[in-house]
Parts: structure tokens; C-alpha cells; sequence
């Protein structure tokens, strides 16, 4: 299967937020609201669905990083309670709002790219 080699990359546009086609217009309206169309090539935004995709990822990477640095912090330091508290749902809130919108963007990216669509049964 041939690649076409003028596409711009699925992972570098949704990173950017960048439509997947054109790699010009923008994916986003606000911070997570996929736009209607894009503004310069005009796609059709309506088969980006990514569901809970996003939100996994998130939450996975954000749970190993943290969980990671309070153990380390834990048996390095011994840190009172509240200063684990305070440094862990910072870091926490901090890493999941800068991660929710790129995955987004590259999993919306990965499904143009890949033509992907609802699975259907035949009959």
C-alpha cells in the first residue's frame, strides 16, 4: 500500500492541532472542541471521534510519572503528608491538562490517516 508522500504526518499535525489533511487550519475550537470544518481545506471534522482514547493515555502516563516521583520522593526524602499532597495533585492536574489536547489531536490525526470508521457486521 502506497503512502501518499505530499500528506503531511498524523503524529506532527495532531501535536500541533492542526487540521489532518492540509496540515494548515486549525483542528480546534477552544481547548478541546474539535471544530465543525476546517477553515482552509475545508474536511469535515464530523468522523473525529475519539472517545475515551485521550483520557487513557492521559491518565496512564500522568499515573506512572506521578506514582513514580512519590515513591522516589518517599524513600529519598520522607516528605510530610501535605507537601505529598500539594507537590502530587499539582504535578497531576499540571501534566494532564498539557497532555489531554496533543493525544487528542493525534488520535483525531491517526483517523483520517488510517481511514478509520465504526466497525460493522455483514450479513
Amino acid at each position: 500500500m502506497a503512502q501518499d508522500q505530499s500528506a503531511p504526518s498524523p503524529v506532527i499535525t495532531g501535536l500541533k492541532g492542526l487540521c489532518p489533511r492540509c496540515g494548515k487550519g486549525h483542528l480546534f475550537q477552544g481547548f478541546l472542541k474539535v471544530r465543525p470544518k476546517c477553515e482552509v481545506c475545508g474536511l469535515d471534522f464530523a468522523f473525529a471521534d475519539s472517545g475515551d482514547g485521550p483520557a487513557f493515555f492521559v491518565m496512564s502516563i500522568v499515573g506512572i510519572v506521578v506514582i513514580g516521583l512519590a515513591l522516589w520522593a518517599e524513600f529519598a526524602f520522607s516528605p510530610p503528608i501535605w507537601l505529598h499532597l500539594v507537590l502530587w495533585s499539582a504535578l497531576s492536574i499540571i501534566l494532564s491538562l498539557a497532555l489531554v489536547r496533543p493525544s487528542k489531536g493525534v488520535l483525531v490525526a491517526l483517523q483520517y490517516h488510517h481511514k478509520a470508521e465504526e466497525g460493522r457486521i455483514q450479513k
